[in-house]
Parts: structure tokens; sequence; C-alpha cells
């Protein structure tokens, strides 16, 4: 049996969490921003992976060196510290996953990779989600990854694992393994261990619910939805069957969501993640997938139903929602080092972004805030005409013999010899038939001239990958709206949690101890 050490994990007063199972009242007196407007509605945008060049690529390819992006254009930035801590301890491990990166921006906890909603020591935490749907707000989840993904199933669930997605229970997704290879033992919590499908369908803690992974729900999930007094769109399968089958689940439609007007909606367009926009454009017209909507139309549609909803509570209520909306395939598209998608995706976000500021701009109490879980594969920009380490025939020598540790002035120039077996050209030019090619991707910009294609060497965004993985760069943060300002610093992602908190209910969180 594990002991907490006797050293107290100290969280910043703004960072805590309540204990589990602990209402929020609602709120009587609400935050209110500079001017002292009232903030009564709160919507957190995350591009999962997305790195501060990520933003910068995204600018160049779409609006040139001198544009901007809709995230940029908000008026206050920061930045934010992603990293997690280590099991059973307070370690800090410097790269995170995107399960304990959510865990601490929903509970305002640090805690193990791959655990959601739960803090290093196993402990469940309650999430923001949570509180705001106990003190009468409308809440709402949307993603473009399926939607028990780590993202979007931090707000509203709680698992040792973040594999434990379902349809069904294993030891393998759902238990951690100790050091000698055996699996942990069950814990006295059995929602820790409740397939994530099986928590949504049940708790309520999302009145919108909106993404893919149709595949992890089964029929006794859909009437239990039902039940609660949520319009499914689409199946998840023949209830007269003990399991769902493909042939059996009908994914929604982007026509379905744009149909509903219900204050409790789930709507689960593909089987698995959404499809990625750029595969999506070059499909027939009548292929299924076409009927996806894009995140833009999904944060829109959520924002009028979150809105509908509010207007419909009577007195003594929140007269506010609280949104949480992830452009999950930016990190799946930096993962496979796929940089035309991943641009697409950040273009897809960033539309997203524009919804939630335009409505934001003319409600006038709504908070929006912009950020990443953590950056994803070391994009780079690099100068145009230069190649990476990978391709040269040769690593760069050291040229200064007076400390060994310098390589800062590498023999190899700018244009010095490549290795014709791993650089064939741009991989997504002349080189794309070669599986070893180490070259850049390149991209026309609207500075380049009408002449130049992608994947040529005039094109002048020229883009790389420094791994397939995560790394522990800090993320970029933006936002707009009443107490705003607060965002704009240097800042650890627990933090962002207490700030949210602060912004819905009008004090600080309470303090973890």
């Amino acid at each position: 049996m594990r002991r907490r050490p006797a050293k107290v994990l100290t969280v910043l007063a703004v960072t805590g969490t309540l204990a589990a199972g602990t209402a929020v009242a609602a709120h009587s007196a609400p935050q209110r921003g500079t001017g002292g407007t009232e903030i009564r509605n709160v919507i957190y945008l995350v591009g999962d992976g997305m790195g501060r060049t990520h933003v910068t690529a995204g600018r160049d390819r779409f609006y040139g060196a001198g544009g901007k992006l809709a995230m940029e254009r908000l008026p206050y930035t920061g930045a934010v510290a992603t990293y997690a801590v280590e099991k059973d301890s307070d370690k800090p491990a410097l790269v995170t996953d995107s399960a304990s990166s959510a865990t601490a921006w929903a509970s305002g906890v640090k805690t193990y990779n791959a655990a959601i909603g739960v803090d290093s020591y196993e402990k469940r935490v309650v999430t923001m989600m949570e509180q705001a749907k106990a003190a009468g707000f409308a809440t709402g989840n949307v993603s473009t990854a399926e939607i028990t993904d780590a993202s979007p199933a931090a707000q509203f669930s709680h698992v040792l694992l973040r594999g434990c997605q379902g349809p069904v229970y294993s030891d393998a997704a759902c238990l951690p393994k100790k050091d000698d290879g055996s699996y942990e033992t069950k814990p006295k919590d059995k929602t820790l261990i409740t397939p994530i499908a099986q928590q949504i369908a049940r708790n309520g803690t999302a009145d919108v619910i909106l993404g893919g992974g149709l595949a992890r729900f089964q029929p006794d999930d859909q009437k239990a939805l039902k039940a609660q007094g949520y319009d499914v769109l689409g199946s998840f399968g023949d209830p007269k069957l003990a399991t769902q089958t493909a042939a059996s689940q009908r994914v929604a439609t982007g026509s379905d969501l744009e149909k509903t007007r219900a204050k409790k909606v789930i709507g689960l367009f593909n089987r698995g993640n959404l499809t990625v926009e750029q595969a999506k454009k070059g499909l027939g017209a009548g292929a299924p997938e076409k009927k996806e909507p894009t995140l833009a139309e999904m944060t829109s549609k959520s924002i009028s139903l979150l809105t509908d909803a509010r207007r419909g509570q009577g007195k003594g209520k929140s007269k506010g929602f609280f949104l949480q909306v992830e452009g999950a395939q930016i990190d799946k598209r930096s993962h496979a080092n796929d940089a035309a998608q991943t641009l697409g995706e950040i273009k897809a976000f960033d539309d997203a972004v524009k919804a939630a500021h335009d409505f934001a701009k003319k409600d006038g109490h709504t908070l929006v805030v912009v950020t990443a879980d953590h950056e994803c594969a070391g994009f780079n920009i690099i100068e145009k005409g230069s190649h990476v380490n990978a391709e040269a025939a040769a690593p760069p020598a050291n040229t200064d013999s007076g400390n060994t540790a310098n390589n800062s002035t590498p023999s190899r120039s700018a244009s010095g010899a490549k290795d014709p077996a791993r650089s064939s050209g741009m991989v997504n030019g002349s080189g794309s038939g070669d599986a070893k090619n180490f070259g850049p991707a390149t991209f026309r910009t609207p500075d380049d001239a009408k002449s130049v294609k992608d994947g040529s060497a005039d094109a002048s965004l020229w883009l790389t990958y420094l791994s397939g993985n995560h790394t522990g760069a800090d993320v970029p943060i933006y936002a707009y709206g009443p107490g705003a300002g607060t965002f704009a610093a240097s800042q650890n992602n627990t933090e962002l949690y207490g700030k949210m908190y602060r912004s819905l209910f009008g004090k600080a969180a309470p303090g973890r101890r």
C-alpha cells in the first residue's frame, strides 16, 4: 500500500482544486474583468501539440510573414510550462503527454503521464467541468479526436490510464504495471478503472459532447444518455445486440448537428478520430467523411446550444457556460511528421478560435483562452536552401580546438554535401517517393510569386521535425475578454485551472493540501 510522503505538495493558491465530490455553490459574486465587466462564459481552446513554431508556420503559410492568425489577434499573450511529474512523487517529468497536461489545467494538479483526473498518487481530483456543472453552468466538450481521448476525457472522467477508453474493460488498458511487470491491484474506487466511454455516458458532466470515437460506445451507453435527456445524433448500435458492431452503428453527420436544438446533445461523427481536413478535401463528394462538421462548425454550434440552454435557466441558476474545444490533429499529424496536414490542422483550429472570438466580441461577457497541452515533434522553420544534419554526408565537425564541446561553427556550410541515400529532395516534392528522405518540406506563402509551388526549392517556408514525439518546450497562450490580462504571463499549466476557476466563480480556487 502506498503512502504519501510527509512532504506537503504545494500548489499556488489559484491552482488548487476541491476534494473529490465537493460541490461548488452557484456563484453569487461573478468575476469582473477590466472595466468591471462581468464574466459569464469561458471558452478554452486547446491546439493539441501546438508549439510556438506551429503558430509561426501557420501564420507564414496562410497569411504571410506580416500577417496574423486569429489567435495572434487576441490582445493578451503569454507562455505555459507543461512538465508532468513521475508516478507516486512530485519529481518533475520534463516532457508531458496530453493526459497529464489536461489533468493539470482541468484540475490544477500535476500528475504522471497517462493519468486522467487523478493525481500522481492515483487519488481522484475534481475537474473544472464537474465543478461548473454542479454550480449550474451549461457545459460543452468538443474535439476532433475520439471524445474519449486524453484532452477531452480529462474534463469529465477519471482513470488510472488514458488507454482505458472502452468499449470494454481490460487490465492492459486500465491498470498501471508495477516494476516487476505485474499489474497493480484494482483500486477500491472502481470508477478509476471504468472505461471512459461508460463514464461519459452516465455522469452527465457535459451538456454538449461533439467529436469522434463512436466505436468506443455501446447501445447501453445510448440508452443511458437518452434517459438523461440527451439528443443522441446517429446511433450507438442496435439495442437488441449485447455489443455494438460497425454495421449496426451510424455516425452522426454535420446535417444532424445543424438540425438539433436540444439543450443536451452528443454527436460522434466518426468511429475513430475525425478526418484530417486536407484528406477530407481530397475525397469524392459521396464519401461519408465529407459529412463530418469542421471544428469551427462544431464550435459555433456548441456556443449556440449552450447559449440557448443558458437562456432557459431560471432565476437563481447560473447564466453562463464553460466550453472546452480541442484541435487534436495538430498533434497527431506532427507525430507523423506530416507538415502539410499539420499546417492544415493549424488553420482548422484557428478557424475555431475565430468563431469563439467573434462570439465573445458580440457577447461582451466571454473570456476566450487559447493554448496547447505541449509541443509535438520539435517542429522547426529552417533557412531556405539549407538542410538538416540528418541529410548531411557526414556530421558537422568540431572546428574549435580550444573547446571540444563547442560545435557552434560546423565545417559544413548550409549548402554543403548531402547524403544521396538520405536526401533526394523535398519530402513533399521531388523526394516524396523515398521513404528514407530526411529533406525538409517546403511550402509557398502569400509572400511568394504565384508561380511558386509547394515542394519546390523556390518556396519560402522550409519546415522540418526534430522527432516523432512530444518535447518539453513551453507553449504559447492567447486570451481575450474580461479578465484576459491575467493570462499574459509566464505560468505553469496548473495555474490555468485557478485562473479559469476565478473567472467562473468569482473567487480563488480552494488550496490543495
